[in-house]
C-alpha cells in the first residue's frame, strides 16, 4: 500500500504528500497521498469501478510487460489486494477531479464480504486513502507488537529516502528526510572509520529516479 502511494509521484508530479498513520492500539493502519486520484469509472470490460477493480478482485493489473522498463514498485496488482485478504477490514477512499466523483468502498473478513460503494461529489483536491486493520490471527499475533511498527517505521523512512519531492508523515510528524543523502547520514551520524576520523557521505543525483551516496573516510 504504501509504495503504491509512492509510486503515485510518477504518474503525478504535483503529488507533494504521503501520510502514514500506525495506531497498534486500534490495530489500524492507514496511508494517504494527495497525487491524481484513481478515476471512479466504470470499467468497459469488468462493469466495475475502477477502484474496486485494483483492490477488490484478483488479476486485474497493468503491471505485466517483463519488456517494459519498470519506474514503479509492485507486480501484477498483487499486493493491494493481498493486504485486502490479509486484513479483517479494509476501507479505499479517493477523490478524482478528472473524473469528477468521490469513491469509498469497505470489505470485510479478508475481502469476502462487500456492499456496493458510496459514489459522491469530488472534493477540492485528489486524494487517495487506504486504511486497513490487519488479521492478526493469519500471524500468529494477537497485537501489532515493538518489532512489527518499528519494521513498519523503518519502511516509512525508506520511502521517504526514495520519494524524492514528497513530504512524508508519521503518526503526524514530518520525517527529517528529504533527500537520499539524509536517509544515508541517518547511519553514519556522529560515526567514525577505524582510524577515528568521522566518516562523510558523498553524494550524486544521477538523474531523477537515481541517487547514489556512499560513505567515506577521510584516510
Amino acid at each position: 500500500i504504501l509504495v503504491n502511494a509512492s509510486d503515485n509521484k510518477q504518474r503525478d508530479k504535483k503529488m507533494s504528500t504521503i501520510r502514514i498513520d500506525i495506531k497498534p492500539n486500534e490495530n489500524m493502519i492507514r496511508i494517504w497521498n494527495n497525487g491524481k486520484g484513481i478515476p471512479v469509472v466504470h470499467h468497459k470490460d469488468e462493469k466495475m469501478f475502477v477502484p474496486t477493480l485494483i483492490f477488490g478482485h484478483l488479476l486485474t493489473s497493468s503491471n505485466y510487460d517483463d519488456d517494459e522498463k519498470k519506474v514503479t514498485g509492485g507486480r501484477n496488482g498483487y499486493g493491494a489486494k493481498l493486504c485486502n485478504i490479509f486484513s479483517k477490514k479494509f476501507i479505499v477512499e479517493t477523490s478524482c477531479k478528472e473524473s469528477k466523483a468521490s469513491f469509498k468502498q469497505t470489505w470485510l473478513d479478508n475481502m469476502t464480504k462487500t456492499a456496493e460503494p458510496h459514489i459522491g461529489a469530488a472534493d477540492s483536491e485528489d486524494f487517495t486513502c487506504v486504511t486497513f486493520y490487519p488479521d492478526l490471527t493469519k500471524f500468529k499475533m494477537t497485537e501489532l507488537d515493538k518489532d512489527v511498527t518499528d519494521l513498519f517505521t523503518r519502511r516509512a523512512y525508506d520511502i521517504a529516502a526514495a520519494t524524492r519531492g514528497v513530504k512524508i508523515f508519521l503518526n503526524g510528524k514530518k520525517l527529517p528526510i528529504n533527500s537520499f543523502k539524509d536517509y544515508v547520514e541517518l547511519f553514519v551520524k556522529n560515526k567514525e572509520d577505524d582510524l577515528g576520523n568521522p566518516l562523510k557521505v558523498v553524494h550524486e543525483v544521477v538523474n531523477e529516479r537515481w541517487e547514489i551516496a556512499l560513505t567515506l573516510s577521510q584516510a
